[in-house]
């Protein structure tokens, strides 16, 4: 439940992130010399994109869907990569997000509720 809840709000936080890059070009700060310059419009529908996804995963770890716990390992992974290349644009929320992808992936593999269920051997 940890993984799912953790996912939901940074699904959240990624959609706020894209909408507001989408809607306006003067929040965020423009970066001149960066190797992964892209149009901030351009970023916010990676991170939307991204957000959504992220939001369906978490709702489905909730529910208890094993390819959603696979599924939120590897999206998980893939915001971290997508917030270090965004961490010019907004250090801090780069930085929290990346901290609560981490915990993500960590719950999600160490997991164990199906190895105790009752009825199971071994």
């Amino acid at each position: 439940m940890f993984a799912g809840v953790l996912l939901l709000v940074d699904g959240i936080l990624g959609v706020l992130k894209g909408i507001t890059g989408i809607a306006s070009n003067d929040v965020y700060t423009r970066i001149n010399d960066y190797v992964f310059k892209f149009d901030v419009t351009s970023w916010g529908w990676i991170h939307l994109v991204l957000g959504v996804i992220l939001v369906l995963v978490g709702v489905g770890i909730l529910k208890g869907a094993t390819w959603a716990r696979v599924a939120g390992v590897m999206l998980a992974s893939l915001n971290i990569v997508a917030n270090f290349m965004w961490l010019p644009y907004t250090p801090v929320w780069a930085i929290v997000t990346i901290a609560i992808d981490v915990f993500v992936i960590w719950a999600l593999c160490t997991d164990r509720s199906d190895a105790d269920a009752p009825g199971r051997t071994g």
